[in-house]
């Protein structure tokens, strides 16, 4: 009778907990924290078993769906503006790690090996035949990552076309059923999470002290700070393009923003969102319907932005300084990812650990990380919806849909209603 009326507490909740009492215990006991590490480092591994086979099979999905569904105007409009503004939000973020530098005041001792001093001594052209895997299973194996990617994307279109022809989405299918039981995996693992987030946060606690929280702190300053960069620009440019008032936007995105920043889910708010794209900013239900879930999935202006930073702020605490050409390596990796994001609790930290093998950054840091994802992900998610918003506006007036009726609906002088289709 007693648990009935007690509640459990949140995997998000355990977390944040586990990173406040990192930090306090390991500032408090000091460097003999780094006796635990051991556990953290067992945990981080349970999480890279999984990535390669995880990035494989959500790329791979992805894209096959796509190919499948998303021929025509409409959707040539819609990856338009989702790669135009996923680019944009990336180089935004690689600018902010060089004026904020959040990872600079942080020391991370590690054995890692930078792959920088291999890299550099490849030209550009070497680097981009080597994306190209001669055998996709030895990639798999020795963990290139870039190159699975590749062979996903391939494998991807390939699989979508074969389903076209065919009739047959028996892959198609086998790869979402692998997609699921490798989440599955790792919604196991993330139940260690609290246990493993302390065991790496308290060691690097115990080395330097309470001055991980400032670079913490310096971290989300420039998420918000970009944050604000994006609406600045992207909302007015929007707004121009159609032909409305910009002033009226925030009032708009009030009800989907206040709903991104407690849930921090951009599939939790797709509803709200469908909605208010048709009953507040006019956009019809045929756009919104294509535009809604595919962005979801593949527009991640606020991810990116965030990912970019993380990548710069573990080279930084680690200072490993990357060549011009891992930068750029490290930024289309972030935009590959925001192109399939993991939707399973915790995927920051597969992304985190997925940047830091390819990279070769010390995998330490992305506790810290994951110590403050929980405000970073409030951050990261209200640019993904809101500029959701603003590319199924976007696609709608490059098709000529934006008329007088929609007019009407963005400036309040005409109501619809939102009407969701039965369940077959």
């Amino acid at each position: 009778m007693l648990s009935k009326g007690k509640k459990k507490v949140s995997l998000t909740s355990q977390i944040i907990i586990a990173s406040v009492l990192g930090l306090i215990v390991g500032a408090v006991v000091g460097p003999w924290m780094e006796n635990i590490q051991f556990i953290g480092s067992i945990w981080i591994r349970l999480i890279q078993m999984s990535i390669v086979a995880l990035v494989m099979t959500s790329v791979a999905s992805a894209i096959g769906n796509i190919e499948g569904t998303g021929a025509g105007k409409m959707s040539f409009h819609t990856f338009k503006y989702i790669i135009l503004f996923t680019l944009c939000s990336a180089f935004l973020g690689l600018g902010l790690s060089y004026i904020f530098k959040p990872g600079v005041g942080i020391t991370i001792n590690t054995a890692v090996e930078n792959a920088s001093s291999q890299l550099s001594e490849v030209s550009v052209i070497d680097t981009l035949v080597n994306f190209v895997p001669t055998n996709i299973f030895e990639a798999m194996s020795s963990g290139s990552t870039i190159q699975c990617i590749v062979f996903s994307l391939i494998f991807g279109i390939a699989a979508g076309g074969y389903a076209r022809a065919t009739g047959r989405n028996n892959i198609l299918l086998l790869i979402k059923d692998i997609n699921g039981i490798v989440m599955r995996i790792i919604e196991m693992v993330m139940k260690l999470a609290p246990i493993g987030i302390f065991s790496l946060l308290a060691p690097v606690a115990g080395t330097t002290g309470f001055d991980v929280i400032l670079p913490m702190l310096k971290f989300l300053l420039a998420l918000l700070v970009g944050d604000i960069i994006m609406l600045s620009v992207y909302c007015p440019l929007t707004a121009l393009r159609c032909g409305v008032n910009p002033l009226k936007m925030p009032k708009k995105f009030a009800k989907v923003s206040i709903m991104a920043l407690t849930t921090t889910s951009s599939a939790v708010c797709l509803p709200t969102k469908m909605e208010d794209m048709v009953t507040k900013f006019g956009v019809s239900r045929r756009v919104t319907d294509f535009t809604g879930p595919i962005t979801m999935t593949m527009n991640s202006c606020g991810a990116v932005q965030c990912y970019v930073l993380a990548i710069m702020f573990m080279a930084q605490a680690s200072g490993i300084i990357l060549t011009n050409l891992e930068i750029l390596t490290g930024v289309l990796l972030a935009v590959m990812m925001c192109m399939g994001t993991i939707v399973v609790p915790g995927g920051s930290v597969v992304v985190y650990t997925f940047f830091a093998t390819a990279l070769g950054l010390p995998l330490e840091s992305v506790a810290i990380l994951i110590g403050i994802d929980w405000f970073a992900g409030a951050l990261r998610t209200i640019m993904n919806v809101n500029v959701d918003v603003l590319v199924g506006m976007l696609v709608s007036k490059d098709l000529g849909e934006f008329d007088a009726d929609v007019y009407d609906v963005y400036n309040e002088k005409k109501e619809v209603e939102y009407v969701q289709y039965a369940e077959a």
